[in-house]
């Protein structure tokens, strides 16, 4: 791909993933009728005669209701948008703002907004051609019914609208989709990674003699690429072309973004195919990649945990489906490897390992929680119930990061009810952890006590 259409190519991925998408669609259709509602000259005895007589006597003489719909729909707009703007910015507040942007961009969300738009563009034509030919009145009384049954229908677009930007605060509802659309990104990339050309390999480091840079032309945050794509042009020259970002990561201007293990140097063509494979977006897109939606839900989390909001409950709640999401990862290892027919290295990229996930993952709701128990106890049941879906090699992950959480449950019990309490937590539940050291440390911190 040139450098000529490599800033086009940006460009249309940003407007499909922004908020102006759908609404643009749907003012297209919309647009659409309203020029064929003024466009062909059909003639009132080509129509059915039902038709006939529904047509108003002076069509040209609905303009006084026209633009009362058409005041109405705007304002219609404008009181839904901001009081949902004042709804999403409580929610901001009391969540995560990074969860603000994903509320307001939700495709029912975006229909919405496009049959509003629509509504306002058909009329504003209607209204652009008040005089209707004689023997014409037939076809223009459709277009002014029409309208009317727009506007019935944005009105009850508003109800359906107030309904769902109301529950789509609600905090059930914003860890349960926040859930469902990492496990469905979870998901693609597990079923893409089935094929034979993806592999996890022991990360080998290229060597120094025969190694080109390729640096970012741009800076923004890379969340994806077409790997299959680099594969083919890594092969195409001989080569193995390993990146040097985790995806998801931002990434500066003039940054060596990749390593091109090849003997020839490679060519600046070349070199723009590989960079018009990769796919920059503002922030974090979860569809992207699903770790992201791993951090938000701990950004929820200890946005609760804050003396603020002090809602531990919201805590515990992304605590339950953090713990799902970790269990189905611990039972796939994603690919870090693409290699050819022949089942040669082309492209490699660092993925992260659980250890590291576990450690962002927790260390901050521990730090946060670190004062409250039942916070501390819901961090141990998670650690418990994931060290039954761990290999060998991670479960010593889960024992290190327990035994923090433990430390923190000794510090906090003062008392010999908290003792007994924490105790019974420590023996309910099937696991494969050693917490024969936390016993002793609430022992421990009894007798310091006494």
């Amino acid at each position: 791909m040139s450098s000529l259409t490599f800033h086009p190519v940006r460009l249309i991925r940003a407007f499909y993933t922004s908020i102006a998408y759908l609404p643009t669609l749907a003012a297209l259709v919309y647009g659409l009728l309203g020029l064929l509602a003024l466009a062909p000259p059909i003639s009132d005895t080509s129509l059915p005669e039902v038709i006939q007589k529904l047509s108003l006597t002076a069509p040209g003489s609905a303009q006084s209701l026209l633009a009362a719909m058409l005041g109405g729909m705007i304002s219609l707009m404008v009181f839904s948008f901001s009081m949902v703007m004042s709804v999403l910015s409580q929610a901001g507040g009391n969540f995560s703002h990074k969860l603000v942007f994903g509320l307001v961009s939700e495709r029912a969300n975006q229909w919405v907004l496009g049959h509003y738009l629509g509504t306002i563009l058909f009329i504003l034509i209607l209204l652009i051609v008040p005089e209707v030919d004689d023997g014409e009145a037939a076809w223009r009384s459709l277009a002014i019914y029409l309208a009317c049954a727009m506007v019935l229908h944005c009105l009850a677009l508003f109800v359906y609208f107030i309904h769902n930007a109301s529950q789509s605060i609600q905090i059930d509802a914003v860890i349960s989709g926040l859930h469902d659309t990492t496990l469905a990104s979870m998901q693609r990339l597990h079923d893409k990674e089935t094929d034979d050309h993806w592999r996890y390999l022991p990360s080998a480091a290229p060597p120094s003699a025969q190694c080109h840079e390729i640096h970012a032309r741009m800076a923004g945050y890379v969340q994806n690429a077409n790997l299959e794509r680099l594969a083919e042009l890594a092969e195409r020259i001989g080569g193995v072309l390993h990146l040097q970002f985790r995806f998801g990561d931002y990434v500066v201007e003039g940054l060596p973004i990749a390593i091109l293990e090849c003997e020839d140097t490679p060519n600046e063509e070349w070199c723009d195919e590989v960079l018009s494979t990769l796919t920059y977006l503002d922030g974090e897109s979860i569809d992207e990649h699903f770790v992201h939606g791993l951090t938000q839900m701990m950004e929820v989390a200890i946005k609760a945990l804050s003396p603020g909001i002090n809602d531990p409950g919201t805590a515990r709640l992304c605590l339950h489906r953090m713990t799902d999401l970790l269990c189905r990862y611990l039972k796939w290892q994603p690919a870090n490897t693409m290699v050819d027919g022949d089942g040669k290295r082309r492209v490699t990229w660092p993925v992260e390992r659980y250890d590291s996930l576990l450690h962002r993952l927790f260390v901050p709701i521990l730090s946060y929680g670190a004062e409250d128990q039942s916070t501390l106890l819901g961090l141990l049941k998670s650690l418990k119930t994931q060290s039954l879906f761990a290999g060998e090699h991670q479960l010593p992950s889960i024992q290190r990061m327990a035994q923090r959480v433990g430390q923190a449950l000794a510090d906090g019990a003062s008392d010999p009810m908290d003792q007994a309490f924490i105790v019974e937590r420590l023996e309910r539940g099937a696991h494969r952890l050693d917490l024969t050291p936390m016993r002793e440390r609430l022992a421990a911190r009894l007798e310091q006590i006494g």
